[in-house]
Formats: structure tokens, sequence, C-alpha cells
């Protein structure tokens, strides 16, 4: 019978780069770069809330490591380490081998080491820790926007809550985009290099996980202001391209989630800046609004009227 230190040994046990001691010990041993700080980020991924039972255990993987670096990213920080504490129903071998090759996969791809974690028997359940470093007082905050600020988005949101939409009911998708739709629900790609050309540019950052307004509430509430955005100006091209309804691409660009794509807020003087960031990235980066003195959310619309925008966003306990 395989043991829980089988399973660790031959498929959690990665070599590591700039870590002092990894997998074997009941700790790993870091040590971050002089005058930096750690920066620490814990997602869990539950089946039936977070993914389908069903879903690709390689690209679960995948998806449990990026939706941590996603948070690293989101303030700027150099993604470093990462742990893996998971609960596992029965033994699957196969199943097992293909998660642990996911996320080694995700891992290596943005430099991280794979220090460590824990299994159990249970429901299945993943639980990631990642760490990062940036330079003391250096992290961008959800609390440092201001009004008149301008607000971005990076990508095209909306193509993952499409993706999951045509799973669970199969809304049509354009034959075209079904996969990329699938692809950016179950594979996101933390946007690291972005976060850190943001530092210094940003001053107020975070990834979108539940919906870009639920997440834009999240920004406006740590620094006390509201926001108008602009209807026109929202990234919908793509979502209206892979599902042919307006409607339904604008509201999964705004309330549908699990995209990891950076919004942020910064002053109106970098936007050639943030410009120069973009071609040098090759990635769309849209102003999609304004930050305002009076608090809430109010969404401009094509006609010019100025109504109010519910912060709609993914709830656990809704």
């Amino acid at each position: 019978m395989t043991s829980e230190f089988d399973l660790i040994a031959r498929h959690f046990t990665r070599p590591t780069r700039h870590t002092v001691l990894g997998v074997g010990d009941d700790c790993a041993i870091v040590q971050p770069s002089a005058r930096h700080a750690l920066v620490v980020t814990t997602d869990m991924l539950v089946a039936g809330t977070h993914f389908l039972p069903d879903t690709d255990a390689e690209r679960l993987g995948w998806k449990t490591a990026a939706v941590n670096i996603s948070d690293l990213a989101a303030m700027g920080a150099q993604p470093r380490w990462i742990t893996l504490a998971l609960s596992l129903p029965a033994v699957d071998e196969h199943w097992i081998a293909a998660l642990a090759r996911g996320f080694a996969e995700c891992s290596e791809a943005y430099g991280v080491d794979w220090i460590g974690g824990d299994t159990t028997r249970g429901p299945l359940n993943l639980c990631a820790t990642a760490f990062g470093e940036v330079e003391v007082g250096g992290a961008i905050r959800r609390s440092g926007a201001h009004a008149g600020d301008d607000i971005w988005v990076s990508g095209w949101p909306g193509l993952a809550a499409l993706g999951l939409r045509h799973l669970l009911d199969g809304t049509p998708l354009d034959a075209d985009w079904r996969d990329t739709c699938v692809e950016a629900l179950e594979r996101p790609q933390p946007r690291v290099a972005l976060g850190l050309a943001l530092r210094g540019v940003a001053r107020a950052m975070l990834d979108v996980s539940d919906g870009l307004a639920g997440d834009l509430a999240h920004i406006l509430e740590r620094s006390a202001c509201g926001a108008v955005l602009d209807e026109a100006a929202l990234p919908l091209a793509h979502a209206q391209a892979a599902c042919g309804d307006a409607a339904l691409a604008q509201r999964c660009v705004l309330a549908g989630g699990d995209d990891y794509e950076l919004l942020f807020c910064a002053a109106p003087d970098r936007r050639d800046a943030i410009t120069a960031i973009s071609k040098q990235l090759d990635l769309p980066l849209s102003r999609i609004g304004t930050c305002v003195a009076p608090p809430g959310l109010q969404l401009r619309q094509r006609d010019g009227a100025i109504v109010a925008l519910p912060p709609r966003g993914f709830d656990h306990f809704a």
C-alpha cells in the first residue's frame, strides 16, 4: 500500500534553486534577500466550490499554484516559494502524478521553489501558501488609490466566466473561442511581470478573482473613495466575440471572476509609463474609469447616463 511518505517522496519533492532547505525536515528554511520584506498568501481550492470534480488533474495543479502566485503579483512581489497541503479521498497515483506535474510546471514557470506541504485523507481540497519578496515599503496595497486616479485592468477579463458557464450549463460559445475560454478558467496566467513593472507606478492594485466590480469595491473601501467606470472603455471585445451576446459579455467582464488579471489605480501623469509597459510586455492594459471622492461604484453608460453599479462578486458564504 502506498503511504503518505511514499507519495511525498514520489510526487511532491522537487529540486530547489533559492532555498536553504526544502522538503525533508519538519520545516523548510528560506532566506529573504537583504532589505526585502516577505509577502505571504494562502488560497484554498475546494472540489465543488472552486473547481468541477472532473477537472483535469494537471490543469488543477497548475491553477492551484497560479492563483497563489497571482496574489503575489498583485502586490508587486517577486514570487519565491510555495507549499501545497491537500486532502485526498483516496490514493489514485495517476491522478496525483498529474496534479503534482501541473503544480510543479506552474511553479517552475514563475521561478518558484516548491518547498513542502502536507497530505491527508479527506474530501478533495487543495491549499497552497506562496511566499514572495518585495523591497521594504515597496508593496502595492489596496489602500493607495486617490480621487482622480485612473483605473486600469490587464488582459481580457470575462473569458474564464464564459468557460465556466459553458462547462456548467452548455452556454454556446464560438468554436474558435471555446478552448480559449475553458483554458482561461482552468489554466490562468499570473501577471507577475506586470506586477513587477508597476512598482512605483500603480498606487493601488489587486488581482481579479471574484469579479471586476466586486474586487474594485475592495480597493475603494480600503482607499476611502468611489469610482466611475466607463462602459465604452471596458475590454469587451474578446468576451463578445466568444459568446456573441453583448449583454452576457458585459456581465462576465464585470462580475464573472476567475480572471486573475490585475486591476490597478494610477495617477493620470503615469499614462505614458503604463502605455510603455503594455507595449514592452505585449499585454493589453485598458483604462476603464476614474476614482472619485464620493463613495460608491457607478457606471457611465454609452449614452452618458451614470447609474449605480452593484459591486457584484463571488462570495463564499452568500
